[in-house]
């Protein structure tokens, strides 16, 4: 699980440290570890960082190495809380094209249109901690009634999608 905050989840002297958390506490052999690290390291764009102390990263580095926790565990499914939160838009862009790239499945929980529109096939719309819709990402964005009752702009949604599909 990514959480919102990377601040909650990384916690080791350095980045290395941390992403390879997971995989020791998995019981894999230094070299598998090594290997995980590296390659997680390599697929959000922070080779090089490992003897970093990611509490001296900027938020959206922190992200990415937040993600690389995530990704040397190898998981089949990828839970991401508000993964682009607290970031400009070019980090924003930054971590989205990490996540739109890796290979499992995702959850993603957020209230930024463009994440959904980005990353995600289908939404599934929560109100009280009910689920009220489950429909195609598509359908969500031509749904003007839907978009409104959810705070969103229904046009800019719609001018969202259009420039996606170019």
């Amino acid at each position: 699980m990514f959480f919102q905050n990377p601040d909650d989840q990384l916690f080791c002297p350095t980045v290395f440290d941390d992403v390879a958390f997971g995989p020791l506490n998995m019981g894999l052999d230094p070299e598998n570890v090594r290997y995980r690290v590296e390659k997680a390291l390599d697929m959000v764009g922070l080779r090089g960082f490992e003897r970093r102390s990611a509490h001296h990263l900027s938020e959206g580095e922190k992200k990415r190495v937040a993600l690389a926790t995530v990704l040397s565990m190898d998981s089949e499914i990828l839970v991401l809380d508000e993964p682009t939160d607290n970031l400009d838009p070019s980090g924003s862009r930054t971590l989205i094209e990490r996540i739109k790239v890796t290979p499992q499945t995702k959850v993603i929980v957020t209230h930024h249109l463009p994440v959904v529109v980005d990353l995600c096939e289908r939404a599934v719309l929560l109100q009280k901690g009910r689920k009220v819709e489950d429909l195609p990402t598509r359908g969500l964005l031509e749904n003007r009634d839907l978009l409104e009752c959810f705070g969103f702009d229904p046009d800019f949604a719609q001018w969202m999608y259009e420039q996606r599909k170019r």
